[in-house]
């Protein structure tokens, strides 16, 4: 269990959640904004292996890549809502 919430609070403070914000902040497109969340935490994931499918764990890559989603997603609703004040 340690180790799950572990995955996904370091995916949260790493590049996913990061770099999947400010990403999503560049569109207003919630699907586009997503889409690039999801692309860099397969992208982090793929590095951190060394660049080797048979190293990447899946539970990792599905937090990795979900943690991406999400991220992109709320920075794009960041976008929307602060154009909207």
């Amino acid at each position: 269990m340690l180790n799950l919430l572990g995955t996904i609070a370091g995916n949260i403070l790493s590049l996913p959640g990061i770099l999947g914000l400010a990403l999503g902040m560049t569109t207003r497109n919630l699907l586009l904004a997503s889409i690039m969340g999801a692309i860099v935490g397969f992208a982090e994931t793929l590095i951190f292996a060394g660049f080797d499918m048979s190293n990447v764990e899946m539970l990792e890559l599905v937090i990795s890549m979900g943690v991406g989603l999400l991220a992109g997603a709320l920075g794009c609703a960041i976008r929307i809502k602060g154009t909207t004040v």
